[in-house]
């Protein structure tokens, strides 16, 4: 399993009229994971894509327990729990940073596809990279 942890801050934009990060916000927490998971492991999307494959979502899911407000800081924790075939699939936990509540728990679901959006499999080298971590 690969676990990576990314800090955030809630920025007032994020926020709704009663002070709560809007819904919409933590699938984009769940991105910033995401994203960084990939650079952290030496594999950005930027070259993902310059190899011709992208990773388009085709499941979510989100279970919201607390609120995250304006300028609390978050941490958000990225798992990648299976070697990715034709697909890749990452759990997610919203954390906030100061007493490790869990206000927030998710997945995601990506396919492979090339440019033209046919299925294609993982590259060698991306493999290569992850699945060191689930020997």
């Amino acid at each position: 399993m690969i676990t990576t942890r990314y800090e955030l801050r809630v920025r007032y934009a994020e926020t709704d009229q009663i002070g709560f990060a809007h819904h919409s916000r933590y699938l984009e927490w769940f991105e910033c994971g995401r994203s960084d998971m990939m650079r952290r492991l030496g594999y950005p999307y930027g070259v993902m894509e310059e190899e011709g494959v992208l990773l388009p979502l085709v499941e979510t899911g989100c279970h919201y327990h607390l609120p995250a407000k304006y300028d609390e800081l978050l941490t958000i924790v990225t798992e990648l729990r299976r070697i990715p075939r034709a697909t890749i699939g990452l759990d997610y936990q919203i954390l906030r940073s100061a007493d490790k509540k869990l206000l927030a728990d998710g997945f995601t679901v990506h396919a492979f596809v090339n440019k033209s959006g046919r299925a294609v499999k993982p590259s060698k080298k991306f493999l290569g990279i992850v699945e060191p971590y689930f020997k």
